[in-house]
């Protein structure tokens, strides 16, 4: 069976493209070919989007214009700006039972050191922007009552959507990582809040990286006490 999470390999994305990349400076683009169609479809299909009513009277010209800037972004996105300026990619294959996987692999080693701030800026700026801008579309559009324009929107929230949650998945890891970071992040909460509840006004409150070894010592003190007292009852 395939595994579903794969993120964890040492994947080799780019052959060529990292050997011809590695003298250049992380600061700047390294990709600016790849960074200008990253943001080139879907600003494109945003301003093709305010601006319909002034380009065209065909609403259908306007929507087939539209899906296909949308399917242009999705193609580039997936398949060649993620890989190149982050080293992330994800994708669907399918066994040979007919049984369906999704794959998410980051790029580790070297190459990963290579990816520019710069690169990375832009595409997470971009990833994260424009799925925001066609959700508040939504809503615009519900609210005015465009329900023509309703299959446009939420085509463009599914492709760009898919496309953010795949690299998220890809960045942070599977599911279990997602569960656990958000375990880890409410247990530290909830061990301050105890903590500061249960000392002195006065008292300096103690910092994340004491708190592990104090709540042990205070168990195995309250260990202790409750041994002895059965002992002696």
């Amino acid at each position: 069976m395939i595994p579903q999470d794969t993120n964890d390999e040492d994947v080799s994305l780019f052959d060529a493209e990292e050997d011809s990349g590695r003298k250049s400076k992380k600061t700047g683009v390294r990709h600016p070919v790849a960074s200008f169609f990253h943001l080139f479809f879907r600003v494109i299909a945003i301003v093709v989007y305010l601006l319909c009513e002034l380009i065209s009277n065909s609403f259908i010209a306007c929507m087939v214009t539209i899906i296909l800037l949308l399917s242009c972004d999705f193609w580039t996105v997936k398949n060649i700006t993620g890989r190149l300026m982050v080293g992330l990619r994800w994708w669907n294959q399918v066994d040979d039972d007919g049984r369906s996987h999704w794959v998410f692999e980051s790029r580790k080693g070297s190459g990963k050191q290579e990816v520019s701030n710069s690169d990375s800026r832009i595409f997470w700026l971009g990833l994260i922007i424009c799925p925001i801008i066609w959700v508040l579309f939504a809503f615009s559009t519900l609210f005015s009552f465009k329900i023509k324009w309703m299959p446009v929107v939420i085509m463009a929230v599914v492709l760009q959507g898919a496309n953010l949650y795949g690299y998220v998945r890809c960045r942070v890891g599977g599911k279990t990582n997602l569960k656990n970071m958000a375990t880890n992040y409410f247990g530290r909460q909830f061990l301050k809040q105890l903590v500061w509840k249960h000392e002195p006004s006065n008292s300096i409150p103690l910092p994340e990286s004491q708190l592990g070894s104090d709540f042990q010592t205070r168990g195995s003190h309250l260990s202790q006490s409750l041994d002895g007292d059965s002992f002696c009852r």
